[in-house]
């Protein structure tokens, strides 16, 4: 059977009701949302290829409409959401339900919306295009898998841009900022310490090495970090203007009365852009070489299991200063939107984004500007509203139609 194609003048809020029934949790395949976005982009004949993850089951997509110049303007998302076990949701998170102005489901601001609105700009710019307005420079469309885990996904996908030599004037990765236009965010480093003990009955415990107790003192050798951490001048712009240091997980022993012989806990450090994990790395690693002294019977590993870096575009760029203005609604063509100053500081945010991977492997002036909120994220009964996805939708038709002029 022929598949039905795809209904390409849908709203951006039935696109979006069609992406939220697709439960791609993070670790789990979102190969039925890839196929349906690429058949929508392939019925506005866009160039689609879709990229196989690393991991089976996972794509990616990158999408093109207009010239093959290196001029235009990337936009993109993740297509995963984070697991909804255990929350106490109102209404199914997986079908887009609407009150007084909301739209519900797991999503919508982190970061469906935004993806829905990446559609609705390749309809318009096809919709220009069959009009006799072609795009003068290309719209290009990223969408990744796995973000939610660590920017995992990302990786193929701008790897298999790189061997294509994508290039683009920048990219707006679109997680939810309220449309306000970021140009800073944290890095992150996560890892794993793992400590070794020397088992024993647990009625004589002075013939084992306890692995929970060098455990406790690595613990503390992460609070010593945070501490300094803390101590550091804050940086203006974010919410936390220093680096953190955080212990989430401990898994140790087997039995009350077995002294452990293994314990493991996982930390991340979260830097400011431009931050150095290697010194504080360093002095994990000196702390853990001075417990092995202090216990005999005691060895530490320290191992990164995954990291992204910060983002940090500071400078004052023509492409930063056009999508200001084109989130604050000035502008419908490159040289009007360019001409305006921006319309308020460029901000900072604490939390991780695939923007700053974007930046250190493409090379590319890159920032973070969404729709909704990301205080709504990761929570039971998420929502963005129409309001704010309608403005996120007027965001991109500005940028579509300053790829026009």
């Amino acid at each position: 059977m022929v598949p039905t194609p795809p209904d390409v003048s849908m709203s951006t809020e039935a696109i979006l009701a069609r992406l939220v029934a697709y439960r791609t949790v993070s670790e789990t395949s979102n190969a039925e949302l890839i196929g349906w976005v690429g058949a929508w982009l392939g019925a506005l004949d866009a160039q689609v290829e879709i990229v196989p993850d690393d991991q089976p089951g996972r794509f990616g997509l990158w999408a093109r409409i207009g010239p093959p110049t290196a001029d235009g303007i990337i936009l993109s998302a993740h297509s995963d959401v984070v697991p909804v076990a255990g929350q106490a949701w109102s209404t199914d998170p997986f079908e887009l339900s609407t009150h007084e102005g909301r739209l519900y489901g797991r999503g919508t601001s982190d970061m469906k919306g935004f993806l829905a609105c990446m559609l609705t700009a390749a309809r318009l710019a096809a919709q220009g295009a069959a009009r006799g307005e072609p795009l003068a420079r290309p719209l290009h469309l990223a969408i990744s898998c796995d973000e939610e885990i660590g920017c995992v996904g990302v990786r193929s996908l701008l790897r298999f841009l790189r061997e294509r030599q994508v290039r683009a004037a920048g990219c707006v990765v679109g997680e939810p900022t309220m449309l306000s236009v970021v140009t800073r965010h944290k890095g992150k480093i996560a890892g794993r310490i793992v400590c070794h003990g020397v088992a024993a009955h647990s009625a004589n415990p002075s013939k084992g090495c306890n692995a929970i107790g060098v455990a406790t003192r690595m613990y503390a050798a992460i609070e010593a970090v945070q501490a300094q951490m803390m101590a550091q001048a804050d940086v203006p712009g974010f919410e936390v203007g220093h680096s953190t240091a955080h212990v989430g997980l401990i898994h140790g022993g087997v039995a009350l009365n077995i002294v452990p012989e293994r314990c493991e806990m996982r930390f991340e450090l979260r830097l400011l852009p431009g931050e150095d994990a290697r010194h504080w790395l360093a002095q994990l690693d000196a702390r853990a070489r001075e417990v092995e002294q202090a216990m005999p019977g005691a060895r530490v590993e320290i191992a990164v299991t995954n990291a992204y870096p910060g983002l940090s575009q500071t400078h004052d760029t023509a492409f930063l200063n056009t999508m200001q203005a084109l989130a604050h609604g000035q502008g419908g063509s490159a040289q009007d939107a360019a001409a305006v100053p921006p319309a308020q500081p460029f901000g900072a945010i604490d939390f991780g984004t695939e923007a700053g991977l974007f930046e250190e492997q493409l090379g590319l002036p890159v920032l973070v500007c969404g729709p909704g909120s990301i205080a709504r994220a990761h929570k039971a009964d998420e929502y963005i509203t129409r309001e704010e996805l309608h403005a996120g939708e007027a965001f991109v038709a500005r940028i579509v139609q300053t790829l026009r002029a």
